[in-house]
């Protein structure tokens, strides 16, 4: 109000002073609110890809077809330098418009006769560059060249110089000029020419982008070039004249040849790229951490692996490296395919996809239960064959051991023993565990899942599985440190990157056991004897194969990398002969092969303790059994004594037991006996030649023999406790018979059989019945020759 109180005073004695300030402020106001041209501020752009050292991974073309990058931060002094002073010497003395330049052209024009020259400064011409841009997302024609659009072009400079600094104008330029046939801007220019960023442009490789804009046309073979060729060197001379570079530098920068054609921009991760660029719409540019030269070397094994698989009937391959030691992704191939056929899906980023999980997730049930205090690595797991319901899990050798240390248990990958371990602890809990790891697949219910959780009844993806195996190893390393920390695929400096919301599940003990398990993980082929050479390098491995033989996974971790391999067919379809140990591991050992060779950490001394276990079957020791030290996670509170080591008594000879009614305590013998059940004792024994059973009753002490559980030498195979048999119709319509199973830990001994009060015979050696059964609830008993009874309820279902 002030300033108008001001105008209208002098107004009235001055009038021609007034009426230049209001003319001077509408100009301003012109100046400061008129709009731009909308390409300014919303040009389509293709996206890069960048690897962590700066350099481009891939790009993909904007939506107008055009090869045009987003503005670099700054402009390379080479090419600055080139550019003002082959368009505009006197860029940062003028407002926008170049009186004596226009003067210049004017009578350069008239003295030729012709249109020589524009006169225009680097701004006008970004001011006609931004118009062009117009009138192309407006589907218009392109402005006219001639007085009324030069005057317009002026007041769009006057706009830019009045809003923007002269080096934001510099880039604006840079960014929209025209560089032959689609390829628009600077940025796109120096890829496509010459397979670089532009600050690691040479002299003439700028100076031929300096004069380019001005006959983009003759960058085109066959488009009189040496006119192209000319103009840089003229431009290098007035360079050279004004000491940007010396002699020598002139003369080599004379001999370099003009590119040929636009190169091939890198494809070196198109599936990340697809992949950033659905979950980063608004970002142009791209900074991963991703290793170039790492991402090579593993395109490279992923390509010749990709041959011998095929031949297999395996056509697609994904692999995720990350750097544990600082939670950094270093190569991604979302999908290496056989042949870029449609059947093969080349173009769907597999790491993304959920895939059966196979037996990948065994070791981390292992390491929840060693950290809950319901395992030690050493404690018996039974293997033998079980029935859930209408589930028998089998392994995969179709052998059964009896019971096996857990330890060895996921170092084999035994099913039966991983089932009855998550059937204790418990499906919905350790859902819940994997999904606070990270796995965002398990979205169904626990119930849906069931018993087969373990071995594959759910989806995960490779690279949430990785990053799982990637926290476990840095929590191994670090503790808690590094579960909180994302996973890097983006350069935070550049894009906010918001943490995994990962809360610390595995304790850095738990985590180190489960890891000691998996070193112990069989190689496959020659790298079984990997400890002989001294150049090899410790890794903890797992490898999984999904039902059916559609998925097979290796995934492992040495002292700085852990590395996650799938390999399959992304249509689904089964391969005979895939699995993860003969598909997927050598691969994995092919690229940590290349990898540079890390120690494996230290022991983490303050995150254990040291238990006192028996040394037959890693329960705590009571005094009844060779103790032996092991190694829990400190957090564990293990406090299962051995069930399997009794205090028997036996006759003077040693030949039999004996009891307080057969036997006076001054002949008897005490000793200590490791012994199984019966159903873990018959297979425990066929690998176990030193196992020895208990010694038979002495005649004389089976008559008043006291009857207890844990003397029980029967077990029922089949059916197991509170079992619910379903029985399918055969085709003639008639109900399936079931083969009916028991153990007698004496293999001497003769069985009788009843069902529901109805004797079915008896049976010697082989303890097994044919039955046909109806629906309803039926109740089984077996007897041996000394009154040992065993009596077993179940259920038959109805179809």
């Amino acid at each position: 109000m002030d300033v108008w109180r001001w105008i209208l005073a002098r107004g009235n004695r001055h009038p021609f002073i007034s009426s230049a300030v209001i003319f001077l402020l509408f100009i301003c106001a012109c100046l400061q609110w008129l709009p731009l041209p909308s390409s300014l501020t919303h040009t389509a752009y293709a996206r890069m890809l960048l690897a962590r050292d700066g350099s481009l991974l891939g790009a993909s073309i904007a939506q107008d077809q055009q090869w045009r990058f987003a503005p670099a931060q700054y402009l390379p002094e080479k090419y600055k330098k080139s550019l003002l002073l082959f368009e505009d010497q006197y860029f940062y003395s003028h407002p926008g418009i170049n009186p004596l330049s226009i003067m210049r052209a004017a009578a350069g024009n008239f003295s030729a006769g012709k249109v020589t020259s524009g006169g225009s400064t680097l701004t006008m011409q970004l001011a006609r560059l931004l118009r062009q841009g117009d009138a192309q997302q407006q589907n218009k024609k392109m402005p006219a060249r001639n007085v009324a659009s030069k005057l317009f072009e002026a007041f769009i400079a006057l706009q830019l110089e009045w809003r923007f600094n002269k080096d934001e104008l510099l880039t604006h330029y840079a960014s929209h000029a025209p560089f032959g046939g689609n390829i628009v801007g600077l940025r796109a220019a120096a890829w496509r020419y010459f397979g670089r960023a532009p600050e690691n442009l040479s002299w003439a490789e700028s100076a031929l982008l300096a004069v380019l804009p001005n006959s983009p046309a003759l960058i085109h073979p066959g488009r009189q070039r040496d006119l192209l060729q000319q103009k840089r060197d003229r431009l290098l001379k007035r360079m050279h004249a004004k000491q940007y570079f010396s002699d020598l530098d002139l003369q080599l920068a004379l001999l370099e040849p003009l590119p040929e054609r636009p190169q091939q921009l890198p494809q070196l991760a198109p599936h990340l790229l697809a992949t950033l660029k659905k979950q980063y719409p608004d970002e142009w540019i791209l900074h991963s951490s991703i290793d170039p030269f790492i991402q090579r070397t593993a395109q490279q094994i992923t390509s010749r692996h990709i041959a011998r698989l095929a031949n297999e009937g395996v056509n697609n391959i994904a692999l995720v490296l990350i750097d544990h030691e600082r939670m950094e992704t270093l190569a991604y191939i979302g999908n290496e395919s056989w042949q870029q056929q449609e059947r093969y899906a080349p173009r769907v980023d597999i790491a993304q996809c959920p895939r059966s999980t196979g037996s990948i997730l065994k070791p981390l049930l292992y390491g929840l239960m060693l950290q809950e205090g319901q395992l030690t690595p050493t404690r018996l797991v039974p293997d033998i064959p079980t029935q859930f319901g209408g589930y028998s899990p089998k392994n995969y050798d179709r052998s059964f051991r009896g019971a096996v240390p857990a330890q060895f248990a996921l170092a084999h990958s035994l099913n039966v023993p991983a089932v009855r371990m998550l059937r204790d602890y418990g499906i919905g809990k350790f859902q819940q565990k994997l999904q606070a790891m990270g796995m965002s697949t398990l979205f169904r219910p626990a119930d849906d899942y069931g018993l087969t959780l373990i071995l594959g009844g759910a989806e995960g993806t490779l690279w949430e599985l990785t990053g799982i195996y990637a926290r476990l190893a840095a929590s191994a390393r670090d503790g808690d440190i590094k579960q909180h920390a994302p996973l890097l695929l983006l350069n935070q400096k550049t894009i906010s990157v918001k943490p995994a919301s990962i809360k610390p599940v595995l304790t850095q003990g738990a985590a180190w056991l489960t890891l000691q398990a998996l070193i112990d993980v069989a190689r496959p082929g020659n790298d079984n004897y990997w400890r002989d050479f001294s150049g090899s390098q410790t890794i903890a491995w797992k490898t999984g194969t999904s039902y059916g033989l559609r998925d097979a996974w290796a995934i492992g971790s040495n002292g700085r990398y852990t590395l996650g391999v799938w390999v399959g067919n992304a249509g689904g379809e089964a391969a005979t002969f895939i699995s993860g140990q003969s598909s997927a591991a050598p691969l994995l050992f092919d690229v940590f092969d290349a990898l540079p060779t890390i120690n494996w950490f230290a022991k983490p001394a303050h995150a254990l303790k040291t238990i006192s276990v028996c040394n037959d079957d890693g329960y705590l020791a009571g005094g009844q059994c060779a103790a032996v030290d092991s190694e829990i996670p400190r957090t564990s509170h293990f406090d299962q004594v051995t069930p399997f080591h009794r205090r028997i008594h036996l006759d003077g000879h040693e030949q039999f037991r004996v009891h307080g009614h057969c036997e006076t305590v001054s002949n008897m013998k005490a000793r200590d006996w490791f012994v199984l059940p019966p159903v873990q004792e018959f297979y425990w024994r066929q690998h176990h030649s030193e196992y020895t059973s208990l010694p038979p009753w002495r005649n004389d002490c089976v008559n008043n023999l006291l009857q207890t559980d844990e003397d029980q030498p029967i077990e029922f195979i089949y059916p197991n406790e509170e079992s619910r048999i379903y029985i399918p119709m055969d085709l003639d319509g008639k109900r399936s018979r079931i083969i009916l199973k028991a153990i007698h830990r004496d293999p001497a001994a003769q069985l009788y059989w009843h069902l529901d009060d109805e004797f079915l015979g008896a049976t010697k050696v082989f303890h097994e019945r044919e039955v046909a059964l109806e629906p309803g609830i039926h109740t089984l008993l077996v007897i041996d020759k000394q009154g040992y009874r065993l009596e077993r309820r179940f259920r038959v279902i109805s179809q």
